[in-house]
């Protein structure tokens, strides 16, 4: 079977494995920088920081069969701060009009902003090919187990949930909207200078255009992936539209991929969070629900989560209270 909980020490070496399936940059493929990433999570889950901004949460799947972390999701309590804002691209539009010539022309456009006081950042779910399209519905488990804990402990979390999506990449890994724009105004590849923000952010708001920019200057190539998902991206986009987040018209400055947000308080997870006794959860496991619940580990893991559905109702217990929600 299978369960979600938070990060260990003896998770590295599966993480790292998991890094190499996807190219994100808040799971680098790199020990060390996983080894910090591990430390910073057992220290949030334990005894987190006032300062939402230190804080980062990972979750890890485990096929319990094997011991193996076969995926992994993360939060961080807080994407954007004076020190280290929060850009995007805001996509609008421009209305001319020429009363001599009768002619009108809408302009679509984009707008450097700067953001800073953001907001809580999920993101960082990868899940193992070879689990992917279970009966168990494990990306869905791994991806929603954060918001059960965003729903449980509130206090930790801004009021507005953020998540950034992937665009597409051409078959070379480069990000299409960077070769028409970015590459323009910063000498730099696109991994490079997406390298390089998440230690110093200042480059992004000294060298990129402050003025609108107009799409239509911008090369098709480009304008194709603005506000798009990749292939892959497709389930999480669904999901989290269908759950209560919402398309900001707002895009990397670097890829062009969307952003979506949505209050804790509008989430589906938020408004069906509940207690239910396991013979209510076993009643309703036929129509294909399944109920993600705490469950008591029994160690010392500070989160433990699994999918309580048909294919494994041997493990709940009737006159058990479990706490979570339907997904």
């Amino acid at each position: 079977m299978f369960k979600i909980r938070d990060a260990r020490e003896s998770d590295l070496n599966d993480l790292f494995e998991l890094s190499q399936k996807a190219n994100l940059l808040n799971l680098p493929a790199d020990k060390n920088k996983l080894r910090e990433l591990i430390n910073k999570s057992q220290k949030s889950f334990k005894t987190p920081s006032n300062n939402l901004e230190n804080n980062y949460y990972i979750f890890c799947l485990e096929d319990e069969k094997t011991s193996k972390v076969i995926g992994v999701s993360m939060i961080h309590g807080k994407h954007g701060t004076p020190e280290k804002p929060h850009y995007y691209l805001k996509v609008g539009k421009e209305v001319k009009q020429s009363n001599s010539l009768k002619t009108k022309i809408i302009n679509k456009t984009l707008k450097l902003g700067i953001e800073p006081n953001g907001f809580t950042e999920i993101g960082g779910l990868v899940l193992s090919p070879d689990y992917r399209k279970s009966k168990f519905k494990l990306g869905k488990i791994l991806s929603m187990s954060r918001f059960l804990y965003i729903v449980m402990h509130r206090h930790l979390f801004t009021e507005t949930i953020h998540s950034e999506l992937l665009p597409p990449f051409d078959k070379d890994g480069k990000s299409l909207l960077w070769e028409g724009l970015g590459r323009r105004f910063l000498n730099m590849d696109y991994w490079e200078a997406d390298l390089l923000s998440q230690q110093d952010k200042t480059f992004i708001h000294d060298l990129f255009p402050s003025s609108t920019i107009y799409q239509n200057l911008l090369p098709q190539s480009a304008l194709d992936v603005i506000g798009e998902v990749g292939e892959n991206t497709k389930p999480v986009k669904n999901m989290l539209e269908k759950i209560g987040f919402n398309y900001m018209s707002e895009v990397d400055p670097f890829d062009g991929g969307p952003h979506y947000r949505a209050k804790i308080t509008d989430l589906a997870p938020f408004k069906n969070f509940t207690h239910l006794e396991g013979k209510t959860i076993l009643e309703n496991l036929n129509n294909g629900q399944i109920f993600l619940a705490i469950i008591p580990s029994g160690t010392d893991e500070n989160f433990c989560v699994k999918g309580l559905s048909v294919a494994n109702k041997t493990e709940i217990v009737e006159n058990e209270t479990y706490t979570g929600f339907y997904i």
